[in-house]
């Protein structure tokens, strides 16, 4: 530093002020570029030099230079299949995440059309260890959107089931309950805004399937939460009474998009 300095280059800063908006899916986008540059590597690291191990020993064999293939094999088999298990894992892992975070791009771009009626859209809010894929503010109110990407039978029906308590896929229940999530996600937004502009604002909840047929019963459509088609998430929106003023929608916008520039 001191040799700059006595040479008389200037202080040079980043011409941003704040930190960028995230995108849709981004918080999937860095775990994936973590499984790939972290775990991944290592363990096709540990695959290649096991072959190198065996190969040099069995080259040393076939040339008639005294080998010690055996020690070389008892060393890599092991390892190598430790190795193999583990991209075995992370080969499902990264395929999971890369269908989330296609399905929560997928449902920004549909969420983009709102954008020119004048709502705001926000993606991948990041709370503590945990995120909201997208909230939207508008003057029918604040909705939080969890966006579900599950994978589905290349044959026969496929259907969503919301009865206003608990959601099916296929007749059958999730692994994790995105009701309570869902739910809890809007708590949490409607909290941080109210510690953050001393309101308290209408906050909806939200949790749609890409590509899912979704059926809701009567209480179900009743109910505070919606479950449906991203599709069909405008129109829902659209078909909402006025809540907010516009100078109450600027204001929850302007307090959410700080608190994630300085997350």
């Amino acid at each position: 530093m001191a040799f700059f300095k006595k040479r008389g280059f200037p202080k040079r800063q980043s011409p941003l002020k704040a930190k960028p908006l995230r995108n849709p899916g981004q918080s999937l986008d860095e775990e994936l570029e973590r499984l790939i540059n972290d775990a991944a590597i290592l363990w096709i690291a540990a695959i290649a030099i096991s072959f190198v191990m065996v190969y040099q020993e069995w080259h040393k064999w076939y040339t008639q230079t005294p080998p010690n293939p055996r020690a070389a094999l008892i060393v890599a088999i092991p390892v190598i299949g430790v190795s193999l298990i583990r991209l075995f894992f992370i080969v499902k892992r990264t395929r999971r995440l890369k269908m989330a975070r296609d399905g929560e791009k997928a449902v920004g771009q549909y969420l983009s059309d709102l954008q020119a009626k004048g709502y705001r859209v926000f993606h991948d809010i990041l709370g503590d260890g945990f995120n909201v894929d997208h909230i939207i503010i508008s003057d029918r109110g604040i909705f939080t959107v969890e966006t579900k990407t599950y994978s589905k039978p290349s044959k026969g029906h496929s259907e969503i089931q919301f009865d206003g308590e608990t959601l099916l896929i296929n007749g059958q229940s999730p692994y994790r309950d995105p009701v309570t999530q869902a739910k809890a996600q809007a708590d949490w937004s409607r909290q941080v805004l109210q510690e953050s502009t001393g309101k308290i604002f209408p906050v909806k909840a939200v949790i749609v399937f890409p590509g899912w047929y979704v059926q809701s019963t009567a209480k179900g459509k009743r109910s505070n939460l919606w479950v449906l088609n991203p599709k069909a998430l405008p129109a829902f929106i659209e078909q909402e009474p006025a809540r907010l003023q516009q100078e109450d929608v600027q204001l929850a916008a302007y307090h959410l998009s700080r608190y994630i520039r300085t997350k």
